[in-house]
């Protein structure tokens, strides 16, 4: 080789070596499970606020995002189950997000590893979790039987279950009962039991007149919206809504169509919609997640990192709320913005952000277009290290109204768009 082309090759190589040894760093990669309004909206605000320098794998088994929030107008039947449904394509095709068909399996929190019904791995930097909800079915034994939960239906997760409690409601005779029984709190949206007994009945209201809605709460009293709610029964379905409070249910016969009462009373009815207790998503509960009560999962509000697992954070219906916050749609949603903005000051080696303020907004429909709401403000507190509800924030309708309607409508779509588009 000549000395020109030996000078030549040397300078290639070092080149090379200069490039790859200055070339920059593997960017972070964050994994999201669970595509609801918590795990979308943290995917979309990771990838928007650090402006792409986190790459975000979101891990969902479902198609399409279906809205829990107004899927009770499904059953009343002032909805579509189109109406509610809304495609995850933006979160790809705008943001770049990965999305991932498929359900996690197994979390190794020391590896970092996230291991997928599919066979395949993810590693990540960060993990967040939005697991939702699964029930304690052993609570109610008669529901652990083969077919059971077939025959009688939950609806608390939307999609087909909602559409196949449309249909037994249309499958009713007149007169027939409708018996709902809600479980106690702390549950998946507080006001959505007493919202689903309103659809109902109005539905009856025009349907099918001498048919009764029986609501066995195992609660002392309404959850939310209370004197909202028992007004607009007595006023509007006094002939049709029968309350029973207090009332726990701790069996089915789904043979006879019974529910049975921790007290031995029996109650039936043509159709069963039975609410059971819950806890956080099995993925996190499986993880080690869930300290409190071996049901919900204790975190860091000012960044939503797990308690029991560095690295992990979780979101929305799954957490051990702060007092008097609600486990709702908008709050998921909340949840993420401060969770997104916490793991990129984190991943940059910043603090995150000392002083989060979340609002929450509930609207529930009393009937095709009437709609009651409340509303509340929680900021951090650093000397409880957790977030309190800020006095005097808080709203409540004064009386349902179209307006209202017009106002929660607005709302969906807005909280859509900002989850997934």
């Amino acid at each position: 080789m000549k000395r020109r082309q030996f000078m030549q090759a040397i300078g290639a190589a070092l080149s090379s070596a200069t490039v790859a040894a200055f070339a920059a760093p593997a960017r972070p990669h964050v994994v999201v499970i669970g595509a609801g309004y918590g795990g979308a909206t943290a995917a979309r605000y990771l990838r928007m606020w650090s402006e792409g320098r986190i790459d975000v794998t979101l891990v969902e088994p479902k198609a399409a995002f279906i809205s829990c929030p107004v899927s009770n107008l499904v059953l009343g039947g002032s909805k579509q189950m189109a109406d509610i449904t809304v495609s995850y394509q933006q979160l790809v095709r705008r943001h770049g997000i990965r999305m991932v068909r498929d359900s996690a399996r197994a979390i190794d929190p020391d590896k970092r590893i996230v291991r997928l019904a599919g066979g395949k791995s993810l590693s990540y930097d960060r993990l967040v979790l939005s697991p939702g909800v699964d029930f304690l079915w052993s609570s109610l034994p008669g529901m652990m039987q083969p077919g059971a939960r077939d025959k009688v239906l939950h609806a608390w997760k939307a999609g087909e279950q909602t559409l196949a409690l449309r249909r037994q409601l249309e499958a009713m005779a007149d007169g027939d009962s409708f018996v709902m029984s809600i479980p106690p709190a702390p549950y998946r949206c507080p006001p959505g039991p007493y919202e689903r007994a309103c659809q109902v009945a109005h539905y009856f209201s025009k349907a099918k007149p001498k048919s009764k809605v029986i609501l066995l709460d195992a609660n002392e009293d309404v959850v939310s919206k209370g004197a909202l709610f028992k007004k607009v029964w007595a006023e509007r379905y006094g002939d049709i809504i029968d309350y029973r409070p207090s009332v726990k249910a701790t069996d089915v016969d789904t043979k006879s169509g019974t529910v049975i009462s921790e007290l031995g009373d029996e109650v039936r009815g043509a159709v069963l919609n039975v609410i059971p207790p819950q806890a956080a998503g099995s993925i996190a509960v499986q993880t080690g997640l869930a300290n409190v009560n071996k049901r919900w999962c204790e975190v860091d509000f000012l960044t939503f990192e797990s308690t029991q697992a560095r690295h992990i954070h979780v979101l929305g219906d799954a957490i051990q709320v702060a007092p008097l916050m609600p486990k709702s749609a908008h709050m998921a949603n909340q949840h993420a913005k401060i969770c997104a903005a916490a793991i990129i000051d984190m991943l940059d080696g910043k603090p995150p952000p000392q002083n989060p303020m979340l609002t929450n907004t509930c609207y529930s429909y009393v009937s095709d277009k009437d709609v009651i709401h409340v509303t509340s403000v929680h900021a951090y507190d650093a000397q409880k290290k957790t977030l309190l509800s800020v006095p005097g924030s808080g709203g409540v309708s004064a009386a349902p109204g179209e307006l209202e309607g017009a106002y929660a409508a607005e709302w969906a779509r807005n909280i859509w768009a900002d989850t997934l588009s």
